[in-house]
């Protein structure tokens, strides 16, 4: 069964070193709440909202050991009015056996606003 792990996060400015740290912060995260395998991953999309333009978010995943060959995509979010600027989200697909509800979404930073009813607070 392939699942849909979300994780989102903000950064307060438009700049490399913000975006990479709060991206790999994020996956960080992620691949530790839900015991994530990269050979399990079958693909990563990473989007950013339009206000951020400094770095490829998908670089910060290199960082992170045994990641190197997962399939990632970098695209931009929905210019929607009034939605939440500086922010980041991603949607990893993971092979598992997990339930939907087992699955644990990951909301850091100012994200913690786009879906309270499913984040895990970070420490």
């Amino acid at each position: 069964m392939i699942r849909g792990v979300r994780g989102a996060t903000t950064v307060q400015v438009d700049t490399d070193i913000e975006i990479l740290t709060a991206v790999e912060r994020l996956l960080r995260e992620m691949i530790e709440l839900n015991s994530i395998e990269a050979e399990k991953v079958a693909s990563i999309f990473i989007s950013m909202t339009e206000d951020l333009r400094a770095a490829f978010p998908a670089k910060a995943l290199r960082k992170i050991d045994g990641w190197t060959y997962v399939p990632v995509v970098c695209m931009q979010e929905i210019p929607i009015v009034n939605s939440l600027p500086f922010c980041i989200r991603i949607m990893l697909h993971l092979n598992t056996d997990k339930d939907q509800t087992q699955i644990q979404h990951v909301y850091q930073e100012g994200a913690t606003v786009l879906r309270p009813d499913l984040f895990i607070e970070s420490q």
